[in-house]
């Protein structure tokens, strides 16, 4: 029976490369997969890219990279990421520009390109794909002249031809989550790309390793304050059969805890329709999964079944949204909330006297509500000790979103009793919003492309 044991190395951008050197020196792994990006991370990459051309691509990934390569190198192990984001050809010269800091000559950096099709948006169009918005339903025509991106969902694919060309790193755009784990078990599992079942278990277990320690124990819901170890917490690790059956496991001396409730907990992260788990590669069926306890810190799964793949992709469309102001303000007992209340009245109040009207506004009593919103206890208002009131809205001017944090500005003496925390103006923000919709995976797939280069020595 042939396996391949596969590490998660990254769960989002800003993560700890702590697990993945764990996962590196005593995971024994072939494979390590880091999942860089979130909708929210491309509008972040593409901010980036807009200030500086050269960037847009996750800004840790060097580092990542000078605290992997020397262990990967020396042990074999090959590095997937999508972390180039909205640049990754400029990311795969950054990780060529570490092999050669780091004096390792030769190391072969694969790019994957083709998911960035923001040039493309008007032939597309023009052949007669809509690019509507998949929720509301909306023409693009709305939002056309604020789009700034669109990239779409990639699957497995051009990784594993990367793989097939010798790349020891494989540099990606908008993969998806769970691909970018898929590719080494059909690269080194020879499973082809009809085979539903087998499939539908890759993509079961790279969902189960792309948020990193989240399936090992970390944002547990369960007994959290039980989970060992928190602060050097392990990261998954999966050995997969030929047949798509798997162990989940994590490195030893790591903290964390694997469990069927741990990876059970993961299984159902970000997830609408259980039977009809939509990957590029794949349709799941997560209500087949077999989860049994095989050992400590150790979980079997098996039984996974999959349907035919999606014959449109995800993309998503990101597009200027106006600008984000925000007034703070701190209170303190007695009364605390009151005071907040009362000077969420004097700022609507004193907005409507300067003529600033928001498009969309929240007021949040940061303490009391600002995660429950209308689920909050009501009693936590009455006994609060403290509470930051937050107005923030969306204008569709930067000039008046910078001018209404500053109506708040003077209540540091003239509201109700204060006592810090924020009053001073924050900086207006531009917005970006997100336009989902499908595109037909053939006009995608076609301007794939996938080219190797070598670190020089």
């Amino acid at each position: 029976m042939t396996t391949v044991r596969i590490g998660a190395g990254q769960g989002f951008y800003g993560d700890t490369p702590d697990g993945a050197i764990a996962v590196a020196q005593r995971g024994h792994v072939s494979y390590i997969c880091c999942d860089a990006l979130a909708e929210l991370t491309m509008a972040i990459m593409q901010k980036d890219r807009l200030r500086d051309p050269g960037g847009g691509f996750a800004r840790d990934l060097p580092a990542f990279m000078r605290a992997l390569l020397p262990i990967t190198c020396s042990s074999g192990i090959r590095i997937i990421t999508n972390a180039g984001g909205m640049n990754p050809a400029g990311a795969a010269a950054a990780v060529r520009n570490v092999a050669a800091e780091l004096g390792i000559s030769g190391l072969r950096v694969a790019t994957v390109t083709g998911d960035d099709v923001t040039a493309r948006i008007d032939e597309l169009r023009a052949s007669g794909i809509a690019l509507a918005n998949m929720d509301t339903g909306a023409d693009l025509a709305t939002i056309r002249d604020r789009v700034v991106f669109a990239v779409v969902y990639l699957g497995a694919a051009p990784i594993v031809e990367a793989l097939r060309q010798g790349a020891d790193v494989v540099v990606t755009g908008r993969v998806a989550d769970a691909s970018l784990f898929v590719a080494p078990m059909v690269h080194e599992l020879g499973w082809s790309w009809d085979d539903w079942d087998r499939l539908g278990a890759g993509v079961v277990l790279g969902h189960l390793m792309e948020c990193s320690g989240q399936a090992t124990g970390g944002n547990f819901s369960g007994d959290w304050w039980n989970i060992p170890d928190m602060d050097r917490i392990g990261y998954p690790v999966c050995e997969v059969t030929d047949d798509g059956s798997a162990l989940l496991t994590k490195p030893s001396k790591t903290g964390g805890r694997v469990t069927v409730d741990t990876v059970s907990e993961q299984l159902l992260y970000e997830v609408l329709d259980p039977r009809r788990y939509l990957n590029p590669d794949v349709v799941a069926d997560f209500t087949s999964v077999e989860l049994q306890q095989a050992g400590p810190d150790s979980v079997s799964i098996s039984g996974v079944r999959g349907a035919r793949r999606p014959e449109q992709l995800k993309a998503i469309i990101g597009h200027l949204d106006g600008w984000l102001g925000a007034a703070m303000i701190g209170y303190s007992w007695p009364h605390a909330m009151a005071k907040a209340r009362h000077a969420a009245m004097l700022i609507d109040r004193l907005a409507e006297r300067a003529g600033i009207h928001p498009v969309d506004k929240v007021t949040e009593y940061i303490g009391v509500d600002s995660l429950h919103g209308g689920a909050a206890d009501a009693g936590a208002a009455a006994i609060a000790n403290e509470v930051i009131l937050r107005v923030a809205g969306r204008f569709e001017s930067e000039v008046q979103a910078r001018a209404f944090p500053r109506l708040a500005t003077p209540l540091a003496l003239n509201g109700p009793p204060f006592i810090g925390g924020g009053a001073t103006p924050q900086p207006a923000r531009a917005l970006l919003g997100v336009w989902p919709t499908l595109v037909p995976r053939t006009v995608v797939e076609q301007s794939i492309e996938v080219s190797v280069a070598e670190s020089p020595g």
